[in-house]
């Protein structure tokens, strides 16, 4: 599996993607420092709304194979420069979280992830679970078996 770093401002989700991705019971818990997992990076939000602890992104990436810029369906406003993408020499990807929350905005959050460079876009519901599989795939490297496949299964 390729392991993945999630970015993004407090209150994103990436916490809660975490603990979706990783089967776990969802629950709040405030991201005070960086988590690594097996396979996921979890950084606190602060790391990416404060201009001087956004330097620690950019080492703690370097441990990664997939940068995961967050972005929140409710979000008033983009934390990414136009292009920032085109810094990274790791593969970039988007994840709009938050889908189906009241007033959300899927569609505008996808645009400001796009106008960040991203090109590969993911829409998530942690809570409900949407979208978990289609990271999973995207993350999954030749011979990695994912917990819903059956014996001799492939997708």
């Amino acid at each position: 599996m390729k392991k993945i770093i999630l970015v993004g401002r407090t209150g994103t989700g990436k916490t809660t993607l975490t603990q979706a991705l990783k089967g776990k019971r969802i629950y709040y818990h405030k991201t005070q420092y960086v988590n690594h997992y097996d396979v996921i990076i979890d950084t606190p939000g602060e790391y990416c709304e404060n201009r001087t602890l956004a330097n620690g992104i950019i080492i703690y990436a370097y441990e990664a194979d997939v940068v995961g810029l967050m972005m929140s369906s409710t979000e008033d406003y983009s934390v990414y420069s136009p292009n920032i993408v085109s810094l990274s020499t790791r593969d970039v990807i988007g994840i709009v979280t938050k889908i189906n929350d009241e007033g959300a905005r899927p569609d505008l959050a996808e645009q400001w992830l796009r106008l960040a460079g991203c090109k590969t876009i993911f829409f998530v519901d942690s809570v409900k679970g949407e979208g978990i599989a289609e990271i999973f795939m995207y993350l999954k490297e030749e011979g990695d078996r994912l917990p819903w496949e059956e014996e001799g299964q492939n997708f």
